[in-house]
């Protein structure tokens, strides 16, 4: 039987080493007989900003959904320190509901207006507060998804493609917006993308899912901020391309 998500109680005292923001071990997650997910370990550290790139089919969302206490039918060890939140490629806000009163679903605050107000000058929409969510543009809706994960103050913020229905410009103002909030709250933060490029600007670490295990760990040792097409990222991208099978591109 699955173990459901735990909660690690810190070590006090000098020298204290903080637990990881998320421990899995040995996961497997099957799919009537297929299996998706073949005995995954890992650690994702506070305050780490981690990519997690993998072929179509891989089982990205999969580990995600586990992380966020969405799949309970799995075997292993799955343990997550403090408050988890998740953002989604579809913003999936309830129609019926004022921008407002959807950042607060299901948060409990004396104050819940004051609150999704707060939350909405941090992504800056401050003024849509009392729009519906059917007259948001694509990047507005992503940024109330946005603000909705992180009113929960989470220790692990879960993004699962959430620019991939964003065009160009959209997606690079959402890329400054998370790594503008990622420095100020300091989540570990696990993104999942199939874009090679948007890794290397936003991540600290790279991760390659194939076969159902973690096949590549690569460190993203660039300084920020980055842009893309950076020269020094060149090295990476080939490595990166080559862990997912795909030729990098001839100079």
């Amino acid at each position: 039987m699955a173990e459901q998500h735990a909660h690690v109680t810190p070590k006090r005292g000098a020298g204290a080493v903080s637990p990881p923001a998320a421990r899995v071990r040995g996961l497997d997650r099957s799919f009537g007989g297929d299996q998706v997910l073949r005995g995954l370990d890992l650690d994702l550290a506070p305050g780490e900003f981690t990519a997690l790139l993998g072929r179509s089919g891989s089982g990205k969302s999969t580990l995600l959904r586990v992380l966020a206490g969405l799949d309970a039918d799995y075997e292993g060890e799955v343990a997550a320190e403090g408050a988890v939140a998740v953002a989604f490629q579809e913003p999936r806000l309830l129609p019926w509901k004022k921008v407002w009163a959807n950042i607060v679903l299901g948060v409990a605050t004396p104050s819940p207006r004051d609150a999704a107000t707060a939350a909405l000058t941090e992504v800056g929409l401050t003024e849509r507060a009392d729009a519906w969510p059917l007259t948001l543009s694509g990047g507005q809706a992503q940024r109330v998804s946005l603000a909705r994960a992180l009113i929960r103050e989470p220790r692990l913020l879960l993004l699962d493609e959430p620019f991939g229905a964003l065009d160009a410009l959209t997606r690079a103002a959402m890329h400054d917006l998370v790594l503008n909030l990622w420095k100020r709250h300091r989540p570990a933060v696990l993104i999942v993308t199939h874009d090679v490029d948007e890794a290397l600007l936003l991540a600290d670490r790279a991760l390659v899912l194939t076969d159902g295990r973690i096949s590549h760990d690569i460190p993203v040792k660039l300084e920020r901020p980055r842009r893309r097409g950076d020269p020094r990222a060149a090295e990476l991208r080939a490595e990166l391309l080559t862990a997912l099978g795909a030729a990098p591109a001839a100079s």
